[in-house]
């Protein structure tokens, strides 16, 4: 009888674990970051996306479809890394949500290192397009009142920062810069954008908990200092999304996806 007893107990904490972990990898948490802008007429909702690495939040990603419809977007920015291998399946899902958050409202695209790393990337980025996306590969373009500013991973990592900056947009306008790596912030310090937003970090994989301090991130090493959350970058904030799928690491620990909510308000 003992050993029944024991055996229950084993099972019941296994069974405890299978579905904490699954949680942590698959209930979608929001973080809300205001951004108060001197001269804006009124208020923006933006919903940062990235690092899906081509994961799916229920069927053709329904679950994350109606989470980010829920928030009433203006518009939506995923910076990079929204497929993880270059397969059919990830291409698929990705397309597919593209398509389907391009329904709700403008969506911009900058490639994260995964998408880079491929030969067929040009393709990709052709069906992107095709799926509703805006891609901005080093060029800039004026949406909702907005000047985004797109970085890809190759113009970083070759040091290209300066390639195209607001001076190039329209003046008055709020800049955004989308790139992908946050651990490169200090090469865009200076360059008059009021946000910048990245991933790449996936908010440290796992992370200690009541800390918010993450275990390792790619370009960081242990214990990186950006992993998530709202920065002050020069004049410039910089925001961080923790990101929605994995990539070498499978499992994320009290980390769980996360969309980014970005209210952009007239300053009082």
């Amino acid at each position: 009888m003992l050993y029944f007893w024991i055996g229950l107990g084993i099972c019941l904490g296994l069974a405890i674990l299978a579905v904490f972990l699954w949680c942590q990898n698959n209930v979608i948490s929001k973080t809300c970051c205001i951004y108060e802008k001197d001269g804006a007429d009124r208020e923006i909702t933006l919903v940062h996306l990235s690092d899906l690495h081509g994961k799916s939040f229920g069927k053709d990603n329904c679950k994350l479809v109606k989470e980010v419809s829920a928030l009433n977007p203006d518009i939506i920015a995923i910076t990079g890394d929204i497929i993880h291998k270059y397969t059919p399946k990830d291409k698929r899902v990705a397309l597919r949500l593209v398509s389907e958050l391009s329904a709700l409202c403008p969506v911009v695209y900058v490639a994260g290192n995964h998408e880079m790393r491929n030969k067929g990337y040009r393709f990709f980025r052709r069906d992107l397009k095709e799926a509703g996306a805006v891609v901005l590969d080093d060029c800039a373009q004026d949406i909702c009142g907005l000047t985004l500013v797109g970085l890809n991973c190759a113009s970083q990592k070759n040091g290209k920062i300066n390639k195209i900056t607001p001076q190039q947009t329209v003046a008055g306008r709020l800049k955004i810069l989308l790139a992908h790596k946050p651990h490169l912030c200090e090469n865009y310090k200076g360059l008059g954008y009021d946000l910048i937003l990245s991933g790449h970090a996936h908010g440290g994989q796992w992370r200690i908990p009541f800390t918010n301090q993450g275990i390792f991130a790619p370009g960081q090493g242990m214990f990186p200092k950006l992993t998530s959350g709202m920065h002050t970058v020069g004049e410039s904030k910089l925001i961080i999304s923790r990101g929605l799928g994995n990539s070498q690491c499978p499992v994320r620990l009290f980390n769980r996806p996360e969309i980014v909510l970005v209210k952009i308000v007239p300053k009082k």
